[in-house]
This record gives C-alpha cells, sequence and structure tokens, in this order.
C-alpha cells in the first residue's frame, strides 16, 4: 500500500501480530509493520486515527493516494465500502535495537460484547474481538516524536498528579502512571464496568489508585462524591488529567476548578466519547 505524508502525522499500514485479553471489556491489540520505523511519540495520552475494514475486506479502504485530499476521498467513497474510522489513544510502544519504533499497542473497550451487555456493540469493538495477526488496517499517527496528538502534559514544576479516567481512557492513564518518575506523588481514580477489567499497574510515583468498579453503561454514579471526599495532598502545584465520556470529564472539572479552586490552566480535560452518540455522528457535529 503507497502511504502519504500529513505532517507532523501520516498514514502507517500495520498488521496485526497479537492479541491479549485483559478482562471482560478490554482486550489488547499488538500491531507491528515496516511503516513503523517512521513512528514517534515521546508523550502519553497520544492520540491516533485507526482505520478498520468492512468484513469480508482484506485491508481498510482508504484513498491515501489523493495526499492531503484522503479525507474528502474518504468521504465520498460508499459507507460500506470506507473503511470505519475511531479514535484511539496509543497503550505502549517498544522499539527495535536501532531505537526505530518495532510494535505498538491499542487497547479496545468491548461495549456490547461483555457478559450480559444489554448495549449494541459497535464496529471497533466487533473487529478487535475477532482480530487475528496478519489482519491490516490503517492508522493515521505521529511522524514527530512531539506533535499536538499528545495530551497529558504535566508542567515541570507539578508536585501532584491527580487523573480520573473511564474505561475508554484507562489506557491512556495506565501508561501516565506508569511512567511518572520516582517520588512523584499521585491520587488516581480509575473506572470500570466489571471488577475483571481491574488491572495491576506498575508505578515508582508515590501513587493512591482507586478502581471505581460499576455497569457497563456509563460506570459508578458516585463518582463525583467521591472525589469531592477525598483528601489530596497538600500541594503547591498540582495538575489534572480527567478524560472518558464528555459530559461527566466536564463535570468533573468544573470540581476542581470551581470547588477546589486549581488553576484551570492546570487541568487537562479530554472528552474521548458522548453519551448516545456515534463517532460518526460526533464527527457530523464537529
Amino acid at each position: 500500500m503507497t502511504t502519504a505524508v500529513a505532517a507532523p502525522f501520516r498514514f502507517f499500514s500495520l498488521q496485526v501480530v497479537r492479541t491479549r485479553r485483559l478482562g471482560p471489556s478490554l482486550t489488547r491489540v499488538t500491531f507491528a509493520g515496516p511503516d513503523l520505523r517512521a513512528f514517534h511519540s515521546d508523550g502519553l495520552d497520544q492520540s491516533l486515527s485507526l482505520f478498520l475494514p468492512h468484513p469480508g475486506q482484506a485491508e481498510p479502504a482508504v484513498p491515501v493516494e489523493l495526499g492531503e485530499g484522503w479525507w474528502q476521498g474518504w468521504r465520498e467513497l460508499p459507507e460500506d465500502v470506507r473503511a470505519v474510522m475511531r479514535s484511539y489513544t496509543l497503550r505502549a510502544l517498544r522499539r527495535d535495537g536501532e531505537g526505530h519504533t518495532a510494535e505498538i499497542d491499542i487497547d479496545f473497550v468491548l461495549h456490547g460484547l461483555e457478559p450480559g451487555s444489554g448495549i449494541q456493540a459497535g464496529p471497533a469493538a466487533r473487529w478487535a474481538a475477532g482480530a487475528a495477526p496478519g489482519d491490516r488496517v490503517l492508522i493515521l499517527g505521529p511522524a514527530v516524536a512531539d506533535n499536538r496528538a499528545i495530551r497529558f502534559r504535566p508542567p515541570g514544576d507539578t508536585d501532584l498528579v491527580v487523573i480520573w479516567a473511564d474505561e475508554t481512557a484507562v489506557p491512556a492513564a495506565c501508561a501516565a502512571l506508569e511512567a511518572l518518575p520516582a517520588g512523584t506523588r499521585a491520587r488516581v481514580w480509575l473506572e470500570v464496568p466489571h471488577a475483571g477489567d481491574v488491572q495491576d499497574v506498575g508505578t515508582a510515583a508515590d501513587a493512591e489508585v482507586t478502581w471505581l468498579v460499576g455497569d457497563a453503561d456509563g460506570g459508578p454514579e458516585d463518582t463525583l462524591a467521591a472525589l469531592r471526599d477525598a483528601r489530596l495532598p497538600t500541594a503547591g502545584h498540582p495538575y489534572v488529567w480527567l478524560a472518558g465520556e464528555s459530559g461527566r470529564v466536564k463535570q468533573l472539572r468544573r470540581h476542581f476548578v470551581g470547588e477546589r479552586g486549581i488553576d484551570r490552566r492546570r487541568v487537562t480535560f479530554v472528552g474521548y466519547w458522548r453519551r448516545g452518540l456515534t463517532e460518526e455522528q460526533l464527527r457530523e457535529q464537529g
């Protein structure tokens, strides 16, 4: 497949090399391919655009040969032909002996496929659940290590890191927690639908991690109450990172800025999804 550059981002043609089920709601897919030698990211909460084939297609249909015109060309393809596009975050990358990216991991939430789920699974969840070595995908990702799609950026003077994430943002939150320097004070809340989704996360930080287990349709209702009741360590320069369902992220941001008085410039809030809307509907609104 011919790739096209959209600096500082470009397309990467990749293949699945292995999968690993992390819990009832989460599965990890590892990708590799020669294109990854040009994949560069030195940040956390690195956003990617993932293009998936429809059932029966050997590879996703994206007109990358159009260069910067790929988006319009993709939109003009028939709906049942053009690749399914979804936004994901990078969970991890591993480099080879020469320092080039050799593999990347992306964690998928299997909404609608968990035991007892009453919701309909989307195309990305269905694809991830059946992914097998050799399956081909296309990723629009970073060709520059420090790029605008990196969203976890604690200021240099940060002395307390506060994290909240629902299941869609748990992969990015866990990656950030693992990367925090030794001794960094951190207070972390991670929401997952099922107890089996709770993970062991290694970190050198002085971190207190609370897993909140709720229902698969949105998590526990007492999240805000739990955060309001929390006694945070005394800190002069906290940094807060909130990611997940956009309505809840905005609500929690109001808590930290309005109720706790944290400088809004030190609060990163990222709406990964919006309740009741598909990514296609969000894109139309955007």
